[in-house]
């Protein structure tokens, strides 16, 4: 079983809030392709990273997570240039962990 986590801008960069049914049509998506999602979107979460030049950006971040028994990573690399697309990012962080469900 795999854990796949989304993070998702809550702003664009041009620091826009971006529409709240960008991310109701990731969490749609996501139920429609795994029979299920949940997201994390009433506290944003603050995400620092450095750039090339080593300034500290930071990001409000939405978390999006599903579980899926297997790890597609073809379909995942398509849905996540769809979604920089979307959310108008250079990058989407999806990233995935091995889980035992208990």
């Amino acid at each position: 079983m795999h854990l796949i986590q989304l993070l998702l801008p809550v702003y664009d960069n041009a620091g826009r809030k971006l529409d709240r049914g960008l991310f109701d049509e990731v969490r749609e998506a996501l139920v429609a392709q795994f029979g299920g999602a949940t997201a994390f979107a009433r506290a944003p979460a603050l995400g620092d990273w450095a750039d090339g030049d080593g300034d500290v950006q930071r990001d409000d971040v939405v978390l999006v997570e599903v579980m899926a028994k297997t790890l597609d990573r073809a379909w995942w690399a398509r849905y996540r240039e769809t979604l920089e697309h979307r959310f108008q990012q250079e990058t989407v962080l999806i990233r995935a962990t091995r889980v035992e469900v208990l």
